[in-house]
Order: structure tokens, then sequence, then C-alpha cells
């Protein structure tokens, strides 16, 4: 067979496999009667290209930690990475690509992390999946600098979105995408779907900016391919990224929606099935079987097989290089490894401080002074704030930062909350690392969709706010959280701590770090006093989520999280004095209460006994605890501008209101 031949014939089977990819998309969409099948029929090539060409990934391990990454933060063209999965060979057979987006199935409509072999990280929010990638790369380049050694390479992996309009007229796109480029993420490669089609018609309804000069001014190399279905140019365009190591790339590909089909280049083909005539003629146009269904054609098959030869081969290749790499040095690759596993060092709680009584600290100080406690045994806990450093107090005062050496710990997200916060869940995906980001608790308004996807896909990340209640003080309402407590507890998965001082603050960061799920803290501002850890056995108590400083009284139940807890033990000694007996209970987390047996929150909460609440905040949450016969005092309104203290006893947050609830209560 002679070259040209050869090459006109893998053409022809280039061709061929892509239709296949193309077809199985939109037949999915079609027996589901909902989907997408614009975005699958346009950029069938890149995905082609992606995983059976330019990808290192092995289909029979989806978690190979030097795998490159593929994020389709355009999730709603789900279909065709369900296509490219199946393909490769991952573990998703063709029956659950006929069952595409029905109950029970492992193809929902959207990509879902933990649910699908192969699916990255969960997308559908517009640009979140691009902001994440950010986070993925940030996470690559920073293992890379601290565990690559001389030749061994042991983290080296490329992250590859695809991306359309809606995701880069997003902000978080604007966030990430900016310091994408300060940080010099040069193996970050995103394809972005120019279609010039969104759902409510043609872009230039909306979108008419420069998308290459915005860009070219983040630092971004940006390139452009004229026809989507161009292999080569693609191909050299993805090398020319991977050439470009100091800068990260968009590859602008100019692509038709709904290619082949009657409605390609419309937003008809954007966001539903084709129908059954569309779908006949769309085959017919492509030169594919119009009678059959969820079709590939042999040869398509085995070219696509190709990939799972070549994935073992690269694994293998890799962990005989890891193998030499651990006998070189077995140190970090003994540290390598268990935190990939998502393993901590064998005592490193024991690093977890006591604080002592005798000074009040606030809360957010006292979690500095935690993080660095246990920066030594705790490596892979990397993070950083969103230009709130100095005020969070979330800095690793013995790591370099990140924009200097990738090595360093330190990452300064500039003031870009959402972004942060999915870079956070981006770096929790990508493994070897507990990610955290912080800012004040007010801003988490900015950050609520990330917060809500880390919970949804059960990621390890940390999101530390400070200055979490009215208390804050005089800059007012604007900064004073009020119903963002019980905002982010109604998120379901989603572990909330708001520590009472200084101990439950260092209990509240041991259980962060253990429970490898999605968490968040709220930090005092002001000083608190502390709890006598003996005492109180405060350590122990944090890990049921709510429990008795005080069981003595049994007249009435007084609850409190956070700076609050001050005020019920004060109540509580006021009320003693005048013969009413209260139990104290702190309950830093709701979500862990909840978990707790049946018999432990009868024991701690008796239905017959009288209870009030108090937090400076919004007080729908508590009725669940302190039930039909009892009350809350919170803040259901807006906070005001004046000194902390003045602010909380105006708006009622003081011992004695929680006093004359009391007697109210018990009509004394």
């Amino acid at each position: 067979m002679s070259e040209l031949q050869h090459e006109s014939n893998q053409q022809e089977l280039d061709q061929l496999s892509i239709n296949a990819l193309r077809f199985l998309a939109v037949d999915a969409v079609e027996k589901a009667k909902s989907g997408h099948p614009g975005a699958p029929l346009g950029c069938a090539p890149i995905a082609y290209l992606l995983y059976h060409k330019l990808m290192k990934h092995d289909p029979s391990d989806p978690k190979w930690i030097d795998r490159d990454r593929f994020i389709l933060s355009n999730g709603h063209a789900s279909a065709l990475l369900y296509g490219a999965l199946h393909l490769s060979g991952y573990n998703l057979p063709m029956s659950q690509l006929e069952q595409f987006r029905q109950w029970g199935s492992h193809t929902a409509g959207h990509p879902e992390y933990g649910e699908t072999p192969g699916v990255e990280v969960t997308t559908g929010p517009l640009g979140q999946g691009f902001g994440m990638a950010v986070g993925i790369a940030t996470a690559e380049k920073h293992l890379a600098a601290v565990y690559n050694r001389d030749t061994y390479n042991i983290v080296d992996h490329y992250t590859y979105v695809l991306c359309g309009d809606g995701d880069l007229m997003e902000g978080i796109s604007h966030e990430t995408a900016s310091l994408a480029g300060t940080l010099g993420l040069g193996k970050l490669i995103v394809l972005y779907d120019d279609n010039l089609i969104s759902l409510d018609g043609a872009t230039d309804l909306s979108y008419t900016e420069d998308v290459t000069k915005r860009f070219e001014a983040y630092h971004w190399q940006v390139l452009s391919v004229a026809d989507g279905n161009d292999l080569a140019a693609i191909e050299a365009a993805i090398l020319a990224a991977k050439a470009e190591t100091s800068k990260p790339t968009l590859i602008r590909v100019r692509t038709v929606i709904g290619y082949g089909s009657p409605k390609a280049g419309t937003n008809k083909v954007h966001g539903e099935a084709l129908g059954a005539e569309a779908v006949k003629a769309t085959k017919k146009n492509l030169g594919w079987p119009e009678d059959k269904s969820f079709y590939v054609p042999d040869a398509a098959r085995a070219n696509w097989d190709t990939i799972k030869l070549r994935g073992k081969d690269a694994k293998a290749a890799w962990e005989a290089e890891f193998a030499e790499y651990a006998k070189a040095y077995p140190e970090p690759a003994a540290q390598f490894d268990r935190t990939i596993k998502g393993q901590l060092e064998a005592g490193w709680e024991k690093k977890v401080p006591v604080f002592p009584t005798e000074k009040a600290v606030a809360t957010r100080n006292a979690g500095q002074i935690v993080m660095n406690a246990i920066a030594g045994v705790v490596p892979e806990l990397f993070g950083g704030a969103a230009d709130l450093t100095a005020s969070t107090k979330t800095i690793f005062k013995d790591s370099p930062s990140f924009h200097v050496d990738p090595a360093g710990r330190n990452v300064f997200f500039g003031v870009r909350e959402f972004g942060m916060c999915a870079m956070v869940n981006g770096m929790a995906a990508h493994g070897g690392l507990i990610p955290f980001g912080s800012t004040f608790f007010v801003f988490s308004d900015y950050c609520r969709s990330a917060i809500r996807m880390a919970a949804l896909m059960q990621v390890h990340s940390l999101f530390v706010f400070t200055h979490d209640s009215v208390g804050l003080g005089e800059d007012g309402p604007t900064h004073q959280p009020v119903e963002h407590l019980m905002s982010l507890r109604a998120i379901p998965q989603l572990t909330d701590f708001r520590p009472a001082d200084a101990n439950e603050t260092a209990a509240c960061w041991q259980l962060a770090v253990e429970r490898k799920s999605a968490s968040f803290m709220a930090l005092s501002r002001q000083d608190l006093p502390v709890l006598d850890n003996e005492k109180y056995n405060v350590h122990a108590g944090v890990k049921h989520g709510a429990y008795a400083l005080d069981s003595t009284g049994k007249d009435i139940i007084l609850l409190a999280a956070g700076s609050e807890v001050e005020l019920i033990l004060k109540a509580a000694a006021e009320l003693k004095a005048i013969g009413i007996g209260a139990t104290v209970v702190s309950m830093p987390s709701f979500k862990i209460f909840d978990e707790q047996t049946a018999e432990y929150k009868a024991s701690l909460l008796p239905e017959a006994t009288p209870k009030i609440a108090i937090e400076a905040g919004a007080t729908m949450g508590w009725y669940k605890y302190v039930g039909h016969n009892g009350a809350v005092i919170g803040i259901d309104h807006f906070g005001a501008s004046a000194p902390g203290p003045i602010v909380m006893e105006k708006f009622g947050i003081s011992v004695s209101n929680v006093v004359e609830h009391a007697k109210k209560l018990l009509k004394k």
C-alpha cells in the first residue's frame, strides 16, 4: 500500500470513528427525547483527537494519578463525553448510553463526578468546569514542583478543557482565566467551541467582544483553527499549545453547531432532540445507516480500541519510573503515595494544639495557629485567600507563595471569590491535596454555586470564612452576614463548623481534615474566651456536633453556636442565681449532630425540656432543635454600622435577653 493510499485510508477511518461518536450522541439524545445534540455533532473531531490520539489516559484505570484530564465545561454536551468514554473502553457499556438521562443510569444529563468512570468533575453550571480546570492545572504544577526530581517527572500531565461561548460569558471564566495567566499554567489547554450560536440565537445578540484579545491580555497564548473538521489543524494547534510551557493556551476552533443536520448552524439544534426525520436526514448527509441506532462499525470500534493498549503501556511506563523514583527518593515517594490515596500521616492529630484559658482569642486567629501547627504533618494542605490573607489569617508562615515558587503552599487568589472556590474544587478533584479557600463570610454569596458543587461532588474542599456575624461591627450591613449560616447549612452533604472558641476551632479543623468531604468554617473577628478543654472535654464533644458544657440544670436547655456560646454560659449562671437550672449546649455543627444516633440526640436534647437557641443570624434553622415549646433568639433583618458589642446588644444578642426569654418560657 502506498503512503498516499494509507493516508487516505486513515482519513476514512478517522471520519468513520468520528461519525460513530457523533451518532452515539445523537441516538442517545433522540431516545431520551431530551438533551443537546448540537455540540456533539460539531465537536466530535476534537473529542476524537484528544481521546484517541493525544491524551495520556488508561481507560482501565480512570484514577491513574498521572493521566491527562479532560474537562467538559459545557456540560450540556454530555452525550459527546459519554460516547468518547464508551468508545475509549471505560466501564460505560452501550446499555448506559441507551439509558441517557434516565433514572438510575450512569449517564446523567450533565456529567457527574463519582457517578461515571472518566468524568473528572461535575459540570453543567457554565464556567465552573473552566474554573475547576484552572484548579486542576494549579494542583499539577504544585505537585510537580514538590515531587519531581532530576529526570523523574512523576507528575507530568495536561489539563484539557472543552468550553463554549456560555462558559466564556460567565464571570467565573474571567476570574480564573486571569489568574491562570498570572500563574503561568503552561499545561492548561482550553479548546473553545466557537460556533457563533447560543441558546437564544446568534451570539452577537449578547457577545461581541474580541475573545482573542481578552485572553492575550490575560497572558494566554491564543491559537485559531478555521475549520472544526480539520483534524490536522486541530492537532497542530494542540501540539503548539503543549510546546508553550510558560502560558496557558486557548485554541479557538470555528465549528458548526449541529454539523450535518438540517438544523446546522442554528439555535434550534442546541438544546433539544433533533426529531426522527432530522435524525434520518443527518445520517444520510454524513453517510451513516439511517435505520441503525447506537451503531458502531467494526472498523471504527477496532480503531477506538487501540487506545486501551496505548493507555496500559503509558501507565506501565509510569509505574516503572515511579518504582525507580521510590528507590532513589523513598521519603517523597512515600508521601506522594500516601497523599494520592487520601491517607493522613499516622499520628498527625497529635499536632493539633490545645489552647490555654488565660487569654481570649478570635477564632480566626486560632485557625491560623492550628493551620501552622499541623502544616508539617499535613503537607497536602494547600490554599489561600481572596486578597484577605491578613484578615482571614490563612497563610503558612514557613512556606513561600505559589506564584513565586510553585512548591509553595500559599496561593494568592486575588479578589476572585467564586473563581477561588471553583479552583479549590478542581484541586480537590485532582487528588494529592487538601485545598482551602478563604474570604469574609458575607462574600460566601459570591462562592455559593461553587460551594454547592463541592458538596454535590463530595470532594475534600475546605472553605474558611471569617468575620462571621454582625459582631464584626463598623463595616456595617454590607459586610455583616445574617442569612449566610442557614443558607449554607441548607446545602446537602456540606459540613458546617461554627466553633465557640479556640479549642473548638482546633477540633473543627481536625474534623475538617479527617472527614474528606466538603466543609466550611465560620470564624469570628472578635476575641472570645477560651473554653477549658479538660473541664468541658471540648475536642471529644465537637466530634458529636453538639455537646453539653454544663448539664446540671434540668429546667431548660440553652443552645448556641460560635460567639454566642459565651452568652449562654453567662445566662446559665444568672438563671442559677434565681433558681432556674439550665443545661448549656454548644452546637458547632448541625450536620455532624444530625449524623448522631437517635439515642445521643434524645439524651442531649430531651423533647420535654423547654429550649432556647441564640445565634447572631437567621433563626429559621434552629426550630427543628428547640421544638414547639421552645424559642429562638436571632437576627432576621440586616445589620448596622457600629462597634460590634453595641450592634449585638441592640439586636438582642445578649445575656439579659436570654434570661428574659427563659423566664417567660418557664413563666417565672
